[in-house]
């Protein structure tokens, strides 16, 4: 599967829609206009044509399917966020959340993982509906949106438990190290707006050497709005900044022409996406 559209693999643009967990609030600020359709419309004239709304919570996931139903090229990651676990826990939220995953526009588990940066959630509760996720989605062949944040050395054990398990580490900023190692499990690395802002050339340098055929590229809107754009609210349509600022890195090293590697690189990513995410669909 080849494309000239781009595809972002990781947004949360359906919480435009109605508010379901405060993180999302930005959606509503006074001023945006938060029109999710307005938002896809832009996204397909800058070459952004594909999409999945990555769930974060059991009520967060339900309004992803609701959001995708009936509009085209969006799909969706059913997931309850490392932070949220504690609360999943605690409403007895699991069993309802395996419920969504047999959804027509379900075609992955996650946002899921451990988050250790903040204590939103103990740690032994991250564990918990990390492990209930990955076997929801080993269960229903599903690939898994991973969100690992100073929290490697727990999740790398935790991961190697298990066979079979396809997916992404979502925004990826880590070490080179932990790079090699989820190449070595043939993880996908989800590469978003901050590869235009990082400070770090090893970060840089990264960005540069993960293989074309595992990277994939995402915004995590309305987080993450790469530079130029720094200060706006980020949108699906700022995939195509990502692209470009990742190819032109990349370049010196293919030596492809700006276009020529430009064009590659959409391409592949988008080929990388629909392997991961739809592997029966051929566009």
């Amino acid at each position: 599967m080849t494309s000239s559209y781009l595809f972002d693999t990781h947004c949360h643009i359906h919480e435009a829609v109605r508010r379901t967990t405060p993180v999302y609030d930005k959606w509503h600020e006074k001023g945006f206009d938060a029109d999710p359709d307005r938002m896809i419309a832009e996204a397909k004239a800058t070459g952004v044509g594909y999409l999945v709304c990555v769930g974060t919570t059991l009520e967060d996931s339900r309004l992803a399917i609701e959001f995708a139903e009936n509009r085209e090229n969006c799909w969706v990651s059913i997931g309850i966020h490392p932070h949220e676990a504690a609360e999943a826990l605690q409403k007895g939220h699991l069993d309802a959340f395996a419920g969504l995953v047999t959804g027509s526009k379900v075609v992955a588990v996650g946002e899921c993982g451990l988050d250790y940066y903040y204590d939103h959630s103990p740690k032994e509760d991250q564990i918990k509906v990390l492990r209930f996720q990955i076997e929801l989605a080993l269960k229903h062949d599903l690939p898994l949106s991973f969100h690992v944040r100073d929290a490697f050395d727990d999740f790398w054990p935790i991961f190697e438990e298990y066979q079979g398990i396809r997916g992404v580490l979502h925004s990826f900023t880590d070490s080179r190290a932990n790079l090699e190692r989820a190449l070595s499990h043939d993880l996908y690395i989800g590469v978003n707006g901050i590869a235009t802002f990082t400070k770090s050339p090893a970060q840089r340098v990264m960005y540069v050497t993960i293989p074309t055929d595992r990277l994939l590229f995402e915004t995590d809107a309305p987080f993450l709005t790469p530079t130029p754009f720094r200060g706006s609210m980020c949108e699906p349509k700022h995939v195509r900044v990502t692209a470009e600022f990742v190819s032109n890195l990349r370049q010196p090293a293919t030596g492809a022409n700006a276009d020529n590697i430009l064009e590659q690189t959409i391409a592949a990513t988008t080929t990388n996406a629909f392997r991961l995410f739809l592997p029966e669909t051929n566009t």
